[in-house]
């Protein structure tokens, strides 16, 4: 093959021009925006309408299982509250503007899981949550910044937001809120019903709802090398013994009995960073990336069915009506794993691509499930359904 047909072979990503990115193309978007500045999409969503009303948000917020935050201020006093609220939590004096933020809304609301999915050209795995914050007019929770990519869609009612770009993200001593000393703001925009902006992290931004309104945050995961590598020596401790052991055969003999000296030190760092089974370490990895990318937040409890069918009428029941995943419930996978819900599953051989469509869907169709001729994949499905992770399609 010569060079100019080897360069037609190339095959060019596919376009995917997006109404969500205002007709740009997703691959666009992420090439120029990404993690590079801000973006404005006046009518994101046309005729957009919210997956929960400021009734439902509120009331979520005081469910025992929704993670929620109440964030007040009068004057220069700014006060956080952790959920779940009472009614009367919300009853504040005139001088009083507060915010109520529910995480999470995807965990309850069909709805909600619909409206992720319009953000699927960046890999699930990246998407961390839903979040909804109601404002009373002239509310907000002060300057900040995220160190994550966030789209803010605007639901009902409109919020002025101002951003800036800078550098100083100093923030303010003794608040109880994570606010920026020297906010200076650059842009400003009001967004209204279906309009959205996208920041990336460490921009510097600021909302303040101009009448009573609600915003929908879409969030990444963006772990910090900290928190990453204090996850990963948990997992090892329950994960197969690495191999390597400390080891000096070039030792000399010492007087300073009680010295580490340089060469020791550069051995437990060989041993801790460049680990002797580079095949094994990279087996760990992956399969620690899968469960630490599906891993339940803390609050999130998974119960088995209100009614547990048998293995057999639940054979029945999902040829007929087909599966789907607890909206709770995070399933990814690799080229070798299955993942679901922090845990690592190798697939029966013959059923990735059933699986695989599943986790990409978060639907499996009942004429796809009637075809599984597998007893031990049968089998799998049955034990997820029983553990709560998925159910009977809704019918």
């Amino acid at each position: 093959m010569n060079s100019a047909n080897k360069k037609a072979s190339v095959r060019k990503p596919i376009s995917r021009p997006l109404s969500l990115l205002g007709g740009m193309d997703a691959d666009v978007f992420l090439r120029d925006y990404w993690q590079q500045k801000p973006l404005l999409v006046r009518k994101a969503i046309a005729e957009f309408r919210a997956p929960l009303s400021k009734r439902e948000v509120l009331a979520l917020a005081r469910r025992d299982e929704a993670e929620s935050r109440l964030i007040t201020r009068s004057g220069a006093k700014w006060q956080i509250e952790h959920g779940p609220f009472s009614t009367t939590s919300f009853r504040k004096p005139k001088d009083v503007l507060w915010t109520v933020l529910v995480q999470d809304v995807q965990h309850f609301s069909h709805e909600a899981h619909q409206l992720l999915a319009r953000f699927n050209f960046i890999p699930q795995a990246r998407i961390d949550d839903l979040m909804v914050s109601y404002a009373v007019t002239g509310a907000g929770v002060g300057a900040h910044f995220d160190s994550y990519d966030v789209f803010l869609l605007q639901g009902a009612g409109t919020r002025r937001w101002q951003i800036s770009q800078q550098s100083d993200l100093r923030l303010k001593p003794d608040l109880p809120l994570k606010i920026l000393s020297h906010f200076k703001p650059t842009q400003e925009f009001v967004l209204e019903t279906g309009d959205m902006l996208y920041l990336p992290p460490s921009v510097a931004h600021n909302g303040v709802a101009e009448s009573e309104c609600l915003t929908w945050s879409i969030g990444f995961r963006a772990p910090s090398k900290q928190d990453l590598s204090i996850a990963f020596l948990d997992y090892l401790s329950d994960a197969p013994p690495l191999r390597g052991q400390y080891a000096d055969p070039d030792l000399r003999a010492t007087r300073r009995h009680a010295q580490i000296d340089t060469a020791m030190q550069r051995r437990f760092a060989h041993l801790l960073l460049n680990m002797q089974d580079a095949s094994q370490d990279a087996a760990t990895i992956r399969r620690f990336v899968g469960c630490y990318l599906t891993e339940p937040k803390s609050h999130v409890v998974f119960d088995p069915p209100d009614t547990l069918r048998s293995a057999i009428e639940f054979g029945k029941l999902a040829a007929r009506y087909g599966l789907e995943l607890d909206l709770k419930t995070r399933m990814l996978y690799d080229k070798e794993h299955i993942f679901i819900n922090g845990e690592a599953h190798n697939p029966v051989h013959g059923a990735e691509k059933i699986l695989h469509a599943f986790a990409n869907r978060r639907l499996l169709s009942a004429a796809s499930f009637a075809r599984v001729d597998s007893k031990p994949l049968r089998a799998f499905l049955y034990a997820q359904y029983c553990g709560g992770a998925m159910e009977i399609a809704r019918h």
